[in-house]
C-alpha cells in the first residue's frame, strides 16, 4: 500500500477516535444532569416569592427529575422551619441574625437578589410624598388623617404586616427605627396588602416593588422626593430595600445546591428585573446586618 494512503487512513482513524471520545463526554455530560433527582421544598418570604416560583419552574424544565416546591408564610416561618430542618430552603428578606429564637450560626445565606420596598396608597391620596419622619409619625398612629401631611381631609388607614414578616422587618428599620408601630390591621401576605390597599379608600401599606408595578387602585409616594426606583435602590438613595436570602441548614447539596446556583444563571438575571427584583451585581453598597457600607 502506498504512503500517502497509509497516512490518510491512519488521519481518518484518529479523527473518528476524537469524535468517539467528545461525543461520549457530551453524553457523559446529559447523563450526570439527568442524574439529578431530589425534593427542593422552599419556604418563606411572601417578596421573594413570586421570583422563587418562577425560576422553580425553569429549573423544574431543565432537571425534571427534581420536584421543587415553593411557599410563602413570611421570613419568620422560613427561618424557623430551615432551623428545625422540615424544609431545604427558608426564604428570608432579612438576615438571620436579626430575627429572635433562631441560630445564624446552623445557617448558611444565599443571597440571590435584592428587593425594594416602598409605602403604598390607594389611588384616592392626594399625597406624592412623605418624609421619613411623616412616615414614622403615620405608621406609629401619631398623624391619623391625610390633611396632616399635605392632602384632603380623610382618615388614614393602616393597614400593617403581620408579625414575622421580612417586609415589614425591613420598612421598620428603615422608618420607624425602635418606635412601636400602632395597633393596626395585619395582613400575611404582599399579596393581600396589594388588594386591600387597591380597594380601601385612605388607605396606606408598604410593598415589595414587583407587588406595585401595573397594579391598578394603587401608587407608591415619594420619600423626601426621591422615587421608589432600581437605580436609588442601587446606590442607597431610596432607603428601604433589603436582601433576598435563601438559607440553608448547613452547606447546600444536591438538588438544593443546583437550584440556588440557577439564580445566578445570565438567563435569570433578566427575569429577576423583569418581576421588579434588582440583580445583586448592579449594587452599589453593601448591607450587613449592622448597617450599609459603600462597596470597594
Amino acid at each position: 500500500m502506498k504512503k500517502w494512503l497509509v497516512s490518510l487512513l491512519a488521519l481518518v482513524a484518529i479523527s473518528g477516535a476524537s469524535l468517539t471520545s467528545v461525543n461520549h463526554g457530551t453524553s457523559a455530560f446529559a447523563a450526570s444532569k439527568s442524574k439529578l433527582t431530589g425534593k427542593v421544598l422552599a419556604v418563606g418570604s411572601t417578596a421573594l416569592q413570586p421570583l422563587a416560583e418562577q425560576v422553580g419552574e425553569r429549573f423544574s424544565s431543565a432537571y425534571p427529575s427534581v420536584q421543587v416546591t415553593v411557599q410563602g408564610g413570611g421570613s419568620g416561618a422560613g427561618l424557623t422551619q430551615v432551623q428545625a430542618g422540615s424544609v431545604q430552603i427558608g426564604n428570608s428578606d432579612v438576615f438571620a441574625e436579626e430575627k429572635d429564637g433562631i441560630d445564624a450560626s446552623v445557617l448558611v445565606d444565599h443571597k440571590v437578589a435584592v428587593v425594594g420596598i416602598a409605602p403604598v396608597v390607594n389611588t384616592d391620596v392626594s399625597v406624592k410624598s412623605l418624609t421619613k419622619s411623616q412616615l414614622k409619625k403615620i405608621f406609629t398612629g401619631k398623624v391619623t388623617n391625610w390633611n396632616q401631611v399635605g392632602g384632603k381631609n380623610e382618615k388614614i388607614v393602616l393597614i400593617n404586616r403581620a408579625a414575622g414578616s421580612g417586609t415589614r422587618a425591613v420598612f421598620e428599620k428603615a422608618i420607624l427605627g425602635d418606635a412601636t408601630a400602632a395597633t393596626a390591621q395585619e395582613q400575611d401576605s404582599n399579596g393581600t396588602v396589594q388588594k386591600m390597599i387597591s380597594t380601601t379608600p385612605g388607605s396606606i401599606s408598604y410593598l415589595a416593588f414587583g407587588y406595585i408595578k401595573g397594579q391598578s387602585g394603587l401608587k407608591a409616594l415619594k420619600i423626601k422626593k426621591v422615587s421608589p426606583t432600581t437605580k436609588n435602590v442601587e446606590k442607597n438613595a431610596w432607603p428601604i430595600w433589603g436582601y433576598e436570602h435563601m438559607y440553608t441548614k448547613g452547606k447546600a447539596k444536591g438538588a438544593t445546591k443546583a437550584f440556588i446556583a440557577y439564580f445566578h444563571k445570565s438567563s435569570v438575571k433578566s427575569l429577576i428585573k423583569k418581576l421588579g427584583y434588582i440583580p445583586l451585581a448592579g449594587m452599589k453598597v453593601d448591607r450587613t446586618a449592622s448597617g450599609v457600607v459603600t462597596k470597594k
